[in-house]
């Protein structure tokens, strides 16, 4: 029986990329409530954002409006994918 190898490490690669986002969101909350106010603190939850939207669909039947959707990353969103990667790499 073939495998399919690329769509399982596309597959791996995307629920890595948002466990990973997830985690780091995770962390820089905490990071937000927990530190004092430090350029430590600054450095770590100064973020860059990308936004998509509002997107707006109307169609006869019903309308519907998807967005803005908002991409935040700073250093704690990559220390969180980098994280989940490992483990991902060593467990699976």
């Amino acid at each position: 029986m073939l495998v399919d190898t690329y769509r399982r490490n596309m597959k791996r690669l995307i629920w890595t990329q948002v466990l990973g986002l997830l985690l780091g969101g995770l962390l820089t909350q905490l990071c937000e409530s927990f530190l004092p106010a430090s350029p430590a603190k600054t450095f770590l939850t100064m973020s860059v954002e990308a936004s998509v939207g509002p997107l707006s669909v109307d169609l006869v039947v019903f309308a519907f409006t998807i967005g803005p959707l908002i991409l935040s990353l700073n250093v704690l969103t990559l220390v969180g994918i980098a994280i989940v990667a490992f483990i991902v790499r060593s467990w699976i």
